[in-house]
C-alpha cells in the first residue's frame, strides 16, 4: 500500500515540477509512509497531525500554494482505495463504505493540519517581515544617521533594495500592510506614534492607495536623508489633523509655508500678535476689512486696483482704507522685511 501511494505521489509531484530529493521531497515521503502507516495501525493520531502541520510549513517556506499539498494527499486517498478495493479480502460493502468514510475523514484531518501550518508560517513571516521592515524604516528615520554597514544589512534583511529617492508619506490610521500592499512599486510601511508611516521611491505612485484619506506626501530625498522627508510629512499630517491644512492626500512641497509657520508651536501666534499689534486696539468690526484690505494689498504687491478686484470693492475704498492702515503701521508698510513679517502674520491667523 506504502509503494503505490508514494509511486502516486511522485508521480503528482513530477508534473508539478517538484523536487522528489530535496528537504520537501524526504518531507512528503515520510509523511506517506507514517500516514499510511498509521491508518492501518488505528495509531495515536497526534504524532502524525504534528508532521503534516510541519510540512504545511515547509510548503510556505518553498513558495508553493496552500492547496498544492492537499491535492497530493487526495491523490494519495484515491490511490489507497483504488489500492483496497482492486486486492481480494476479507472485507464486505458495509465495512468497505466503513473504511472510505474512515479514510477520507482521516485525509481532511491531514489536510486541516497542513493548512494549520501552512497559515502559522504565513503569520509568522508577516510578522518576521513586519519587524523586519520597522527597524529598517526606524533607521532611516532616526535623528542620527545610520552607518552604511547597519544600513545596507538591515536593507538586505528586510528584502529591500534601497533607491537612489526616497519620499515618506504620514498616513492617518494603523493599516501599515495594507497600504505598502496597494501601493506596490518597492514601498514598506510600519506604524509609528499610532500613523502609518510609509517609504516609497516615487511620490506618485502613492498618490491612489491614499485616496479618501488623510495623508501628507514628503519630498523626494536621498535615501540617507529620509528623516528630511519623514518629519515633513509627519508635521503636515499632524497640522492636517488640526485643521491647519486642507483635507486629502497633501504634497508637503506645495504647502511648506504653512508647514513653516506651523512647525513651532507658539511662534506663529507670537509673530501674529507683534507684526499685526496696531490692529489690536480696534473693534471686530473695525478691524475685520482693514485686516482683508493689507492682506489683498500685500499678495497684489501694492496695487490697488488689483485688490480691489480681489476683494470685489471700489479702489477708492481701497485708498481710503490704506490710508488708516498707514496711519496705524507708519513706514513700517514701505519696509520688504517688516512687509513679510506682516504677510506672514496675515497668513497664520
Amino acid at each position: 500500500m506504502t509503494k503505490a501511494v508514494l509511486a502516486a505521489v511522485r508521480a503528482a509531484m513530477r508534473e508539478q515540477g517538484r523536487s522528489l530529493t530535496g528537504g520537501q521531497g524526504h518531507g512528503l515521503t515520510l509523511g506517506v509512509e507514517t500516514a499510511v502507516a498509521t491508518f492501518i495501525s488505528g495509531a495515536d493520531l497526534a504524532p502524525t497531525l504534528s508532521l503534516f502541520a510541519e510540512l504545511g510549513r515547509t510548503e510556505y517556506r518553498e513558495g508553493h500554494r496552500v492547496d498544492a499539498l492537499r491535492s497530493i494527499l487526495t491523490l494519495g486517498a484515491q490511490t489507497f482505495w483504488a489500492t483496497l478495493v482492486q486486492r481480494p479480502g476479507p472485507l464486505e460493502p458495509p465495512q468497505l463504505y466503513a473504511t472510505a468514510a474512515a479514510l477520507f475523514g482521516y485525509v481532511d484531518a491531514l489536510a486541516g493540519a497542513a493548512a494549520e501550518g501552512y497559515l502559522d508560517e504565513q503569520r509568522d513571516a508577516a510578522r518576521d517581515w513586519a519587524q523586519l521592515r520597522r527597524r529598517l524604516i526606524t533607521l532611516l528615520v532616526q535623528p542620527d544617521p545610520p552607518a552604511e554597514a547597519a544600513l545596507l544589512a538591515a536593507a538586505e534583511a528586510a528584502n529591500w533594495p534601497l533607491p537612489t529617492s526616497v519620499c515618506a508619506v504620514s498616513v492617518e490610521g494603523t493599516d501599515a500592510e495594507h497600504l505598502a500592499r496597494a501601493a506596490g512599486g518597492g514601498a514598506i510601511a510600519t506604524v509609528i506614534d499610532g500613523a502609518t508611516r510609509l517609504l516609497g521611491p516615487s511620490p506618485h505612485a502613492l498618490e491612489r492607495p491614499l485616496a479618501g484619506r488623510r495623508a501628507a506626501i514628503g519630498p523626494a530625498v536621498p535615501v540617507r536623508e529620509a528623516r528630511q522627508s519623514y518629519r515633513i510629512s509627519r508635521k503636515a499630517l499632524e497640522l492636517q489633523q488640526a485643521g491647519r491644512l486642507p483635507e486629502g492626500v497633501l504634497a508637503c512641497d506645495e504647502h511648506l509655508v504653512p508647514l513653516l509657520l506651523g512647525w513651532e508651536p507658539g511662534v506663529a501666534d507670537r509673530l501674529a500678535s507683534r507684526a499685526l499689534a496696531p490692529l489690536a486696539a480696534l473693534t471686530p468690526a473695525a478691524r475685520r476689512p482693514l485686516t482683508e484690505t493689507l492682506h489683498a494689498w500685500l499678495r497684489c504687491q501694492g496695487q490697488v486696483i488689483p485688490a480691489a478686484r480681489a476683494l470685489h470693492t471700489h479702489p477708492q475704498t481701497i485708498r481710503y482704507r490704506l490710508r488708516r492702515l498707514r496711519e496705524l503701521f507708519g513706514d513700517r508698510l514701505d519696509d520688504p522685511d517688516e512687509r513679510l513679517a506682516i504677510q506672514l502674520a496675515l497668513m497664520a491667523s
